[in-house]
């Protein structure tokens, strides 16, 4: 194929994913409904898996702390091999079928917790073993998986499996089944953390004001809830600490 030939194969698959995921928004609505609820009395999120299903729930548990404005505790994402793997494959770590119970428990694991297993192929060992685990110790599990009727769902009492079909490059799981893994970890955080209150209309209220963007950014939203000069806005952001704390004063006034 000419590149351009590649390009637009690639992309012509890649349009198939938010159909499949799509299929599966009832069983996204049904996970997400139980983590709100265990959250609530207490428990945390954790996402178990290796290679670049770990690398994904790494990357979204991480971006909820800066992007709601939650304790790092709370959403956690734990990849076979450990921190090492997040750039580097580690040999045979995806194997180990206790290993994910150990990361677990060393991450103070309760049964108020719910534990998501993302596996593109559902047969990943770490993740199918970290799943018995959990469900043998009483705690919810859910999945997210690519294959219909894998081992993984067999262990997760919330399976989503978004079925893509085959890759544009054989077995190259990162690619269709990476993306509709992305999309529904986005929708699983997203979706949680608005029923938990830590958004308000469809601003990011919690957010850290970690940097200058996100300053500005804030002062924007606040310029924008309140009908002040954005020079105003920042002045209060930068009295309260938060867009949320400002809102909140300055309507309760």
């Amino acid at each position: 194929m000419s590149t351009r030939e590649l390009l637009a194969n690639m992309n012509t698959e890649d349009k198939l994913v938010p159909l499949a995921v799509e299929k599966e928004l009832q069983a996204i609505e049904r996970l997400v409904e139980v983590i709100v609820k265990q959250i609530q009395k207490g428990g945390k999120l954790f996402y178990i898996g290796a290679g670049t299903s770990g690398r994904l729930g790494i990357l979204d548990a991480s971006e909820c702390p800066p992007t709601f404005g939650v304790s790092e505790e709370l959403v956690n994402g734990l990849i076979a091999g450990g921190d090492k793997a997040i750039r580097k494959a580690v040999e045979h770590a995806e194997d180990n079928t206790e290993q994910a119970w150990i990361d677990l428990k060393e991450n103070y694991i309760n049964k108020e917790d719910v534990v998501i297993g993302i596996a593109a192929s559902g047969t990943t060992p770490y993740v199918v073993g970290g799943l018995k685990a959990c469900q043998s110790q009483g705690i919810i599990t859910g999945c997210i998986v690519c294959n219909p009727n894998a081992p993984i769902s067999q262990v997760s009492n919330f399976p989503i499996e978004v079925v893509v079909g085959p890759e544009f490059v054989t077995g190259s799981s990162r690619m269709k089944a990476g993306t509709a893994q992305k999309l529904v970890l986005n929708m699983i955080s997203t979706a949680v953390m608005i029923k938990l209150g830590r958004v308000k209309d469809n601003k990011m209220v919690d957010m850290q004001l970690s940097n200058a963007k996100l300053i500005q950014r804030g002062s924007k939203l606040i310029s924008e809830a309140l009908g002040v000069t954005e020079e105003d806005a920042l002045s209060l952001l930068k009295t309260h600490g938060s867009v949320r704390k400002v809102i909140e004063h300055e309507t309760h006034k």
